[in-house]
């Protein structure tokens, strides 16, 4: 599949008859940039002014993932997203619950299989990982970086990657239309975080019927240490929840806390 026939990512296109308020009030569009994240880290100096404000591009140089792990990416093949918010009277933890349920959403709209949500915020699709979301918390602002696999093919994957990650034109059965995504995208970020300001429980359940994790037995790293122990749901303002195997309920914070595979 040439993927240089497809359609690259425009800021008119994407605006046109986007239905929102606060999320992509302003659209910015990169060929190549280090970290949309930095971008938009950089925009958040101006003040609320661009509270909002959506970073693409085309490709990253230096694009990251938690604990520092670099995102691969491919040009032209991925949304590569970073959103600028400002003021959220919410915690980090809830903010990541909203951008998992958000991109999640926005993805079944272009596959066959259901998306699922891997704590804190990974999204899969038949078991492969399809998109990771990255959250910065300032004292002012958040910024949310997102990455989804749009026109990447089996081969493109390096080789540590190739067992592990999928697309949405490997799950689909057409070719993935990128704008039409960053639209559903923004649409169901502003959606959802409005639902969560009102009524967070409805996010909480929304995220729980995603979760690959309820129910199952996992092991999570934590101030260097191992905890194990049956995945009971999630706290939005202190993260997963353990029953663990030595007894006794645990709560673990998606700051501090890797799930050990």
């Amino acid at each position: 599949m040439n993927t240089n026939l497809h359609e690259l990512l425009d800021v008119e296109v994407i605006k046109k008859n986007l239905d929102t308020k606060r999320i992509g009030r302003k659209i910015l569009v990169y060929k190549s940039t280090a970290s949309t994240n930095d971008v938009a880290r950089r925009y958040a100096d101006g003040g609320e002014k661009n509270d909002g404000l959506a970073v693409f591009a085309e490709h990253q140089s230096e694009g990251r993932g938690r604990r520092g792990h670099k995102w691969f990416d491919g040009k032209n093949k991925s949304i590569l997203c970073s959103i600028l918010i400002f003021n959220q009277n919410m915690t980090a933890d809830m903010i990541s619950l909203v951008a998992a349920v958000a991109v999640a959403n926005a993805i079944d709209k272009c596959k066959k299989a259901e998306a699922k949500i891997k704590w804190p915020n990974d999204i899969f699709v038949n078991d492969r990982k399809l998109s990771g979301i990255l959250i910065e918390k300032k004292l002012k602002y958040y910024i949310i970086g997102i990455g989804i696999n749009c026109h990447q093919q089996q081969s493109d994957f390096p080789p540590e990657l190739a067992s592990i990650a999928t697309s949405i034109d490997i799950e689909s059965t057409r070719v993935c239309d990128r704008n039409l995504l960053a639209k559903r995208l923004m649409f169901n970020f502003e959606r959802f975080l409005e639902i969560a300001e009102n009524n967070p429980d409805e996010i909480v359940e929304k995220w729980h019927d995603r979760s690959m994790l309820n129910g199952k037995r996992i092991t999570v790293e934590h101030n260097s240490r191992q905890f194990t122990g049956i995945c009971l749901g999630v706290e939005p303002s202190q993260g997963l929840i353990l029953q663990l195997e030595r007894g006794g309920v645990k709560m673990f914070d998606a700051a501090t806390t890797t799930i050990v595979k």
